[in-house]
């Protein structure tokens, strides 16, 4: 870790490609750097082994408060499977016993079965995943669709982990996640006692005043990479 005296195996190192390819929706390539892997796409640093803390904590904090709010089992949806450490950290937490994950595109999720399995401990195996390849948006209309016509139970936790934040997207498209509409499309799919994270790479000042607008309360956290860098989320609550 940096600071510990230790160092990392990968600063500095010129990056192996793995695969390059055209995926869903444009040019995804996974390579690495010593023991570490990286993710691009459509040219834009999407994610890396070295960078869960954020992401975990997040996870951990969201479930933390539903659980002190309310009884489980849990149920969770992630909009982004990454390589896995959001799912991976759903599953370890006490009382979770549904986590759904959206993933667009192919090849990440082919990558999570094989070279990242050893990072999030084989997390798509779990019999409480539930993986859709498809939409994160495509998703969240179905369930708030069989929400409003089933009353099927909502998610306790929703965590949106497509892209670097609001302003830096993996997809323009994805920025109806943090529009008005997108984040009224959230809250409809969560328990009354629910929670929504958004993974961001920094402090977004706008969008967390839409957020305040939309939910009961609104909290911003920094957490420290194993790089020395800030991975940050905000933590909506219903």
């Amino acid at each position: 870790m940096i600071g510990s005296g230790k160092k990392l195996s990968w600063p500095g190192q010129a990056p192996e490609v793995i695969e390059r390819l055209q995926g869903a929706k444009g040019e995804i390539q996974l390579q690495r750097r010593g023991s570490e892997y990286e993710i691009i796409y459509n040219g834009v640093f999407l994610m890396a082994t070295y960078n869960g803390a954020s992401e975990k904590e997040a996870v951990r904090e969201a479930l933390q408060i539903v659980s002190n709010r309310t009884a489980g089992p849990f149920k969770m949806l992630i909009g982004g499977l990454g390589v896995g450490y959001s799912l991976r950290e759903a599953l370890a937490f006490a009382g979770v016993d549904y986590v759904k994950v959206a993933e667009i595109e192919p090849a990440v999720i082919r990558w999570n079965r094989f070279y990242f399995k050893e990072v999030n401990g084989s997390a798509l195996a779990d019999s409480r995943t539930r993986l859709t390849e498809g939409d994160f948006r495509n998703v969240l209309e179905e369930d708030a669709s069989a929400i409003k016509k089933t009353g099927e139970n909502r998610y306790h936790v929703i965590m949106v982990d497509t892209d670097n934040g609001s302003s830096w997207l993996s997809l323009p498209t994805n920025s109806y996640f943090y529009n008005t509409a997108g984040l009224q499309l959230i809250k409809s799919c969560l328990h009354t006692n629910g929670a929504a994270c958004f993974w961001s790479s920094r402090r977004e000042d706008d969008f967390g005043e839409k957020l305040d607008k939309i939910f009961r309360r609104v909290v911003f956290r920094t957490v420290m990479e194993k790089t020395g860098q800030e991975g940050c989320y905000y933590l909506a609550e219903n």
